[in-house]
């Protein structure tokens, strides 16, 4: 089965890391990070940086499409070859999902029109611009193969959710009791219905403000990276 996890710019990490540790243990799992080229992509915090390992040209046909969600969403929704690709693929994969505000990437590629989808909180109410209906009180939101999360953390609970579907769930199972996802939060303000008034003005002036910007790789670490992917895309 091959996994196809879009990367871009300014991409959110545990959007896309959880659900990677999920899907990896997938029967016949083979694992691609695809942007338009093979190389390093900076995350939103401008400190940690993952290797696209292969380019949309190289991956025509996978069976599960995971888009994360990140402040560099909104260059990627405006992005003619992210948009082209997933249009392209998508009919003929098994299951297209996103996590976060992975799902305006789908929706501007015109892959949520009529269908209930979720994001994050804070950009739920743009859902409807791509012609999707906004569903705030789930945390996955499935309409036949197309599956969307809410934020962030959510993209573990998807994962765990494809893993049933697709191997069963006592592979499911195995694979949360793994990883030990067993979550018992310090804390009860995980969603909006729960956070005190407070904690969403600083949540709401948070997520407002400016992202960090992607520090650029100094050009000798380049060798390295090519290194790494090559050995990457042997596997």
């Amino acid at each position: 089965m091959q996994i196809a996890i879009v990367l871009y710019p300014e991409f959110t990490a545990l959007d896309f890391i959880g659900p990677y540790e999920v899907l990896r243990g997938l029967p016949g799992a083979q694992v691609r990070f695809v942007w338009k080229e093979t190389g390093p992509i900076t995350a939103d915090s401008g400190a940690l940086v993952v290797g696209a390992t292969h380019t949309f040209d190289e991956t025509p046909e996978p069976d599960l499409v995971l888009v994360p969600g990140g402040p560099g969403c909104a260059a990627a929704a405006g992005d003619d070859d992210v948009l082209t690709w997933l249009r392209r693929v998508s009919p003929n994969s098994s299951w297209t999902a996103s996590v976060c505000s992975g799902s305006l990437v789908l929706g501007a590629a015109g892959l949520l029109e009529g269908k209930r989808a979720t994001t994050h909180w804070a950009v739920l109410p743009a859902l409807g611009e791509y012609g999707a209906v906004p569903v705030g009180d789930e945390r996955i939101v499935h309409e036949g193969k197309v599956v969307t999360a809410a934020g962030v953390s959510a993209g573990i609970d998807l994962a765990l959710w494809l893993v049933g579907r697709i191997a069963g769930d006592a592979h499911a199972e195995l694979t949360q009791l793994v990883i030990e996802y067993d979550p018992q939060p310090p804390y009860d303000s995980g969603h909006t219905s729960k956070a005190s008034r407070a904690t969403m003005a600083a949540a709401a002036a948070l997520m407002g403000s400016a992202p960090l910007p992607p520090e650029r790789l100094a050009a000798g670490t380049r060798p390295q990276w090519d290194q790494a992917i090559a050995e990457a895309r042997g596997h």
